[in-house]
């Protein structure tokens, strides 16, 4: 399976390609010139920020870190209509369990009532909740997947900054 050259989440099926590059949606697809910015960015600058959003605050409960990328997946259909998605947040651990479950209700509850991609992706959809409840990044240190949202919120501020003096 490939994976979205902006976000970073798991294409199981379709997605937008260019070149070499793959993205889940037409919004990655779009913003996916931020990533040539992004690898532009000295390193040091971008394990500054890491190290200070990891060592944080939740934004979402205020609590106490670490914080990391934690992301959750959906699935909503209604007979020959299946759509699915999945939505990274920065959070602490257990604000990820609590969306990754609450979606879980949500997949269980909207997600089946699609023939047949509501039946299946429900299930995989679940599973991959699941999964992420059980292997949660280490929270001894910041993932890969922290580094690159980091990296691109720096490449959209920078291009912002850019747009700003034209």
């Amino acid at each position: 399976m490939a994976k979205c050259a902006f976000c970073g989440s798991t294409i199981i099926a379709g997605g937008i390609k260019n070149g070499e590059l793959t993205f889940c949606n037409q919004d990655c697809f779009d913003k996916g010139v931020l990533t040539q910015w992004a690898d532009m960015i000295p390193a040091e600058l971008v394990e500054r920020q890491v190290r200070a959003i990891h060592q944080g605050i939740c934004p979402k409960c205020q609590g106490k870190g670490p914080v990391d990328v934690h992301v959750s997946h959906q699935v909503c259909s209604f007979i020959f209509k299946t759509s699915w998605k999945s939505t990274p947040g920065i959070c602490c651990r257990s604000c990820g369990i609590k969306g990754r479950i609450g979606d879980i209700v949500y997949c269980a509850l909207l997600g089946w009532w699609g023939i047949p991609w509501g039946l299946i992706l429900t299930l995989v959809q679940i599973i991959r909740n699941l999964l992420g409840i059980i292997f949660t990044p280490n929270p001894a240190i910041p993932s890969e997947a922290l580094y690159h949202y980091v990296r691109i919120d720096m490449a959209s501020r920078e291009v912002q900054k850019r747009q700003r003096l034209i």
